[in-house]
């Protein structure tokens, strides 16, 4: 298959991209679906089958491994419509107004095919030999999946637990590999050993001799260490993973999994300096696997590919990335919420996203799972949890349990984002005869979280005119800071123009470069942990707090080398990025000497 493009869609939320690559596959844009939510997936598989005059037969809940069957009956629908899609692109070459044109003018100008397509229409049209060619060089973007590994929860089947294989992230795994696509899983939010272990027993994932791989395994990784980790650990399985997706720890959509002050470019550079040390180790751990496994072995050592998203935003950035760290793909994810030709958000929240500055992005304490969660201010979810609130009655009814992982107050676990857990959490509290000022800090921190599962999902529900009766019509939205620089509705024509540098949608002169926005992200999430540890200081904080810093000055020192030693690149913006770098490194001294000083201060005071 021959690449395409150089950027992917990956998964936003829940149901943001949850049909996504039925709108862009046929355009040869690999897209990432969410398998968390088996209700919402049904409610659409019904849909789908609805508009296109197929038979519809439920899959409900009463069903042997309901939630399986409800993915892989999903998978299968969105596979085969989006095929149909893309076999009438390609029958529509010799008619006016053709389908293929759009193909072609999404392409970036560099694309060898999209050269040899003009070569070939402008000589002469003899149909069997383009309708050859056209057979030969495209294909469709890849309809890949996510599952968060975190999110597996135990199942029940009246009140009786079932077997491991029914968590959620098991049987949305099961889901995936029991369907017919030939595309990647996207493991995201670290390593589950349980789960990791249970894809051996799938032979879709498994190398034949040629080192073709039915369903490739990509992983969402931080940094080189958890890749190496990760991908050892599945090597000795038999499992290769084909592509390591390199996520910036904090500008990003969604969760956001902070590493230790580790950023970026430094990051990125050494995937690029250890790529092949990477192949080679992990091969022959792969290789002595499947032989004691008497498995076919490839004949040649199997590629990795390295993809990066996280901020991303003009073509320069994404060419640089693509050129300096020989990256295979880049990720464009919030930009793309703003497109709905490939998105489902609601009006009234892409509307709130349109006027959103940097200062109504934040990254929330919102998420039952414990983890930063980038959210927008004045979202129709945050606003039905306040109303909830005013009542007197804080909480979700929890419609869906997906984010159930509390065992404080109950044997089963429960959502912290729950009525009932809520409820429990201020009866205990209200007994601890706190001062007004304490009481309050900590009936916040209770009340702030929000029922993810639903408000992620909500928004495809609205945008279809499909019932929310049970989910409510309240949704969360997780863009990433960079969506303050994006400040219109657009075309997917549009949007693609713009990561290929033929137009500008950004109208704003002061955006930073995406590697300076880390870092000022980075610093500020230093700055509020050293808030937030000042009156609890202990050693262990101080080692944490003095290494982040000591990791963020490493990386001011690599990015101060990098735009040093750049010639023809960022030449417009070079001066702002230096500027910048200089005030962050002062932030950054005085931060380490605050640290410093509380850590003088704990001494004393012991």
């Amino acid at each position: 298959m021959k690449k395409l493009h150089s950027f992917h869609i990956p998964v936003m939320g829940i149901g943001f991209s949850i049909d996504t690559p039925l709108k862009v596959s046929q355009f040869g844009i690999n897209s990432v679906i969410s398998l968390v939510d088996d209700i919402l997936i049904e409610k659409l598989r019904k849909m789908y089958c609805g508009k296109n005059k197929l038979p519809y037969i439920e899959i409900s809940e009463k069903e042997e491994d309901f939630r399986a069957k409800r993915i892989t009956s999903y998978l299968n629908l969105i596979n085969n419509l989006a095929e149909q899609k893309f076999e009438e692109l390609k029958k529509s070459v010799h008619e006016k107004g053709n389908k293929v044109k759009e193909f072609f003018n999404l392409l970036p100008d560099s694309s060898t095919i999209k050269n040899e397509f003009k070569k070939l229409t402008s000589k002469y049209l003899n149909k069997i030999e383009i309708d050859n060619w056209i057979k030969e060089n495209l294909s469709m973007g890849s309809i890949d999946v996510n599952i968060m590994t975190k999110l597996d929860k135990e199942n029940y089947k009246k009140e009786e637990k079932l077997s491991v294989e029914y968590n959620d992230a098991h049987a949305a795994l099961r889901g995936y590999a029991n369907s017919g696509l030939n595309s990647s899983i996207v493991f995201s939010a670290g390593i589950n050993p349980k789960l990791y272990g249970y894809i051996a027993q799938f032979e879709d994932f498994y190398p034949n001799e040629k080192g073709e791989i039915k369903k490739k395994i990509i992983l969402k990784v931080s940094d080189y260490r958890s890749a190496f980790i990760q991908g050892n650990f599945l090597a000795k399985k038999g499992l290769w993973v084909s592509e390591y997706r390199i996520e910036s720890g904090l500008n990003c959509g969604g969760h956001a999994f902070a590493t230790d002050g580790y950023l970026m470019g430094p990051i990125l550079a050494e995937f690029k300096d250890r790529r092949k040390e990477l192949i080679h180790s992990l091969h022959s751990v792969l290789i002595n696997s499947l032989t004691e496994k008497k498995r076919s072995i490839p004949l040649s050592e199997l590629p990795i590919k390295i993809t990066a998203q996280g901020g991303v935003g003009t073509a320069e950035e994404h060419q640089f990335l693509l050129d300096h760290y020989q990256i295979d793909s880049v990720g464009w994810g919030t930009p793309f919420l703003l497109v709905p030709e490939v998105t489902n958000v609601d009006d009234e929240t892409r509307e709130r996203l349109i006027q959103a500055k940097e200062k109504d992005l934040y990254l929330s304490n919102i998420s039952p799972l414990g983890v930063p969660f980038n959210s927008l201010k004045g979202n129709s979810k945050d606003a039905e949890k306040l109303d909830l609130i005013e009542k007197g009655r804080p909480g979700s009814s929890c419609p869906k349990k997906y984010l159930v992982s509390n065992k404080e107050f109950t044997e089963r676990p429960i959502c912290s984002a729950s009525r009932q857990y809520q409820n429990l959490k201020l009866k205990e509290l209200d007994s601890e005869g706190l001062l007004p000022y304490d009481y309050q800090e900590k009936y916040d921190k209770i009340v702030e979280k929000s029922c993810l599962c639903v408000g992620l999902g909500t928004s495809i529900l609205l945008t279809n005119k499909l019932n929310t009766k049970v989910e409510g019509d309240g949704v969360s939205i997780c863009p990433g800071p960079n969506m303050a620089y994006f400040s219109k509705i657009m075309s997917l024509k549009e949007i693609v123009d713009h990561i290929y540098g033929r137009t500008n949608v950004i109208t704003r002169t002061d955006r930073p470069n995406m590697f300076i926005k880390e870092l000022k992200i980075y610093i500020d999430f230093l700055k509020n942990k050293v808030d937030e540890l000042k009156v609890s200081m202990n050693e262990k904080h101080e080692k944490y707090l003095l290494n982040f810093a000591d990791n963020l000055k490493d990386g001011i020192i690599y990015y101060d080398n990098l735009f040093n030693q750049l010639k023809d690149k960022f030449e417009d913006t070079k001066l702002i990025i230096f500027k910048d770098l200089e005030l962050c490194k002062n932030s950054l001294h005085n931060l380490k000497l605050e640290i410093e000083n509380l850590s003088l201060t704990m001494v004393a005071d012991s």
